[in-house]
């Protein structure tokens, strides 16, 4: 929004730069830096206050607290976005060149009327979250995956790759990370369905999270990981660091990009055959995508139970045939049926979840691996989610039921002292 200034004959724009300018010749920004955030931002916002005043600029009360404020945001946030990310209503914020800032709310994307300056401004920002994290970008490195002090996500793309300015993508985690009570509120899955997730991992089942984008992998495995027992040692493997685990005894392990000569790369898979030395017992791959796929499912099948990691696929039979292919991408010239036994032996139980048109998210299917039957890797549901149309509201209708099926692995949980209890696979149950 621009403010006309009368006296000075500046816009409310060219006030704020002014300001930022000079602010940047009085104060030693080194010397800041030693100080305490609070103390920081106090100092600052007295010296803008003195500088106002001098302008001698005619504005309210609220366009002077705008103005610091905005500043403020300049020096020491991520500018036009730090709105965006005080609102805990946001889950996304997508910036599509310096002009158009998307977000998405509940689920559903809005544009919004912030902007940045120009390309620099927009780069500047980008260089400041990446730099804080270890990481560049840059023409010889247009690509960079990042994270925010919250953990939130951040995929910054630049030219020449993107061809209308510099991209970037921060999917958010709030400041409070959602609860398995914030799932059943949510009606994302329902309490038995979730009282049997919660068997699963403390009877130490290896589970398979399976999901499209933004579908909210990450959020239940935050949740599945909550059920993990105290005494034991987790080590989590992430591309960039995510997970917000409760647990005391947590090693947390993150890959790391080539440096400017191309050299110093760590991938995900020298990542999960160094936590094997680590003395786990439980390894929490943020997701599987390449080639360490061969890897986690090495730990799984030799000792590692109750492994957790999540997937991009569309349902668990796709699921499966990606985990196929990425085994297939280690080189190991392994037969086909050999891979599909090493899929089928170590993966239990397949948790699908969905983002639906209306923005909610579901738990679609809860599918336990049998093992093979011949050349094919078997499985079977025993949660689905029926979809039933739309309400006046076109919000999705649909219900929850279970298959009606018994888990095979009900032996298995019993011996580890969890008892399942019976009325949640009644098929009018879920």
């Amino acid at each position: 929004m621009i403010y006309p200034i009368a006296v000075t004959g500046l816009t409310y724009f060219q006030l704020k730069s002014r300001l930022h300018s000079q602010l940047l010749e009085e104060i030693d920004l080194e010397s800041l830096d030693r100080l305490e955030e609070p103390i920081k931002r106090e100092r600052v916002t007295q010296t803008l206050r003195t500088m106002l005043e001098r302008e001698k600029a005619p504005l309210a009360q609220s366009e002077r607290e705008q103005v610091m404020r905005e500043i403020l945001d300049e020096l020491f946030g991520l500018g036009p976005l730090e709105p965006f990310l005080a609102d805990p209503t946001v889950s996304d914020i997508l910036v599509n060149g310096p002009h158009d800032i998307y977000v998405e709310r509940r689920g559903l994307l809005e544009k919004t009327s912030a902007g940045f300056t120009d390309t620099q401004h927009l780069m500047g920002i980008i260089d400041r979250i990446v730099s804080r994290v270890g990481r560049r970008v840059d023409e010889s490195s247009p690509m960079v995956d990042a994270r925010l002090a919250d953990g939130s996500r951040v995929n910054a793309i630049i030219p020449p790759l993107s061809l209308d300015g510099p991209i970037l993508s921060i999917r958010r985690f709030g400041r409070y990370p959602l609860t398995q009570d914030h799932l059943l509120i949510n009606k994302t899955i329902t309490s038995s369905m979730l009282a049997f997730l919660e068997a699963c991992v403390k009877g130490k089942l290896n589970v398979l999270i399976s999901g499209g984008t933004g579908a909210g992998k990450t959020t239940l495995l935050n949740v599945l990981s909550g059920f993990i027992p105290e005494n034991e040692r987790v080590v989590t493997i992430e591309d960039a660091a995510e997970l917000q685990l409760k647990q005391d005894h947590v090693v947390r392990l993150e890959t790391r990009p080539p440096n400017i000569e191309g050299k110093g790369a760590v991938r995900q898979r020298q990542l999960v055959t160094n936590a094997l030395r680590m003395r786990p017992d439980r390894i929490i791959v943020g997701e599987v995508r390449g080639e360490e796929a061969v890897d986690m499912l090495q730990a799984m099948n030799t000792g590692h139970e109750g492994s957790l990691t999540t997937i991009h696929a569309n349902n668990p039979r796709d699921a499966l045939l990606r985990l196929e292919t990425m085994v297939s991408m280690a080189n190991l010239n392994l037969p086909e049926k050999a891979i599909r036994q090493q899929i089928a032996s170590a993966i239990n139980v397949i948790v699908q979840i969905v983002r639906l048109t209306d923005g909610s998210r579901k738990i679609s299917t809860i599918t336990e691996v049998t093992g093979m039957e011949g050349p094919t890797v078997t499985a079977q549901d025993l949660f689905v989610f029926e979809r039933q149309g739309y309400d006046p509201d076109m919000r999705v209708r649909g219900r929850f039921r279970s298959t009606g099926i018994r888990t095979r692995f009900s032996e298995k949980l019993i011996a580890a002292g969890i008892q399942l209890d019976p009325g949640w696979f009644f098929p009018e149950n879920a």
